[in-house]
């Protein structure tokens, strides 16, 4: 599968913004863009006017890069997002929350999506007690996403199980980390997604 395999910082700091792709590093002084707060490349530092379009794509590219998901894919999504009923722009960040790999992220058991999605392909992952190993999986309302048994003792979830409170668990997932166990209560609404994006940008971008 096509994957972005370059710097996760350089995304970020061409974002100018924190997309937290690397875990405990972006809440650091270590973090690149605490250091250099302004796009990578020789012409960082310059600042272009940003037209409606600039801003519009940028919008996309921040969405598409925090749930690291590659052009293609986020397309089909937004296409599926408008064929339902509602706003589309809402439609679109609950399809990206709903992925497998944004729940284990959400509940807690990795420090990011990257990582996140690296539990799922290696198998460490069941929904309703069957093995998903695609980190694109949807989940459902009432679906049990659980950390297999013969996993739990692997050091990613026991600092996972020692650091359980520290992030705070979206209202939709309720989380018991002593089991690895997350129950999906419904899918989020809008309140509950707090991604710092304005969706209504991609929106237009993409009706153009």
């Amino acid at each position: 599968m096509a994957r972005y395999t370059g710097a996760d910082c350089k995304l970020c700091r061409r974002e100018k913004t924190k997309l937290f792709l690397k875990g405990k590093k972006c809440e650091s002084a270590k973090c690149p863009i605490e250091i250099r707060p302004y796009p990578p490349g020789e012409h960082g530092r310059g600042r272009p006017k940003e037209s409606e379009y600039q801003l519009q794509l940028r919008e996309k590219q921040k969405t598409r890069r925090i749930y690291g998901i590659l052009e293609k894919q986020f397309r089909n999504y937004y296409e599926e997002a408008n064929r339902k009923s509602g706003k589309t722009g809402e439609n679109l960040l609950q399809i990206l929350e709903s992925r497998l790999d944004n729940v284990v992220y959400r509940a807690g058991f990795a420090e990011s999506r990257d990582a996140a999605r690296q539990q799922v392909r290696h198998g460490h992952v069941t929904v309703n007690g069957k093995k998903v190993d695609i980190p694109s999986y949807r989940v459902r309302e009432h679906d049990i996403v659980e950390i297999r048994e013969k996993s739990r003792n692997l050091m990613p979830y026991e600092v996972a199980r020692a650091t359980a409170g520290d992030k705070t668990v979206p209202a939709w997932l309720g989380v018991a980390p002593e089991a690895m166990r997350v129950l999906v209560h419904q899918l989020p609404v809008r309140q509950q997604i707090d991604t710092l994006v304005q969706e209504q940008l991609i929106v237009e971008l993409y009706s153009k």
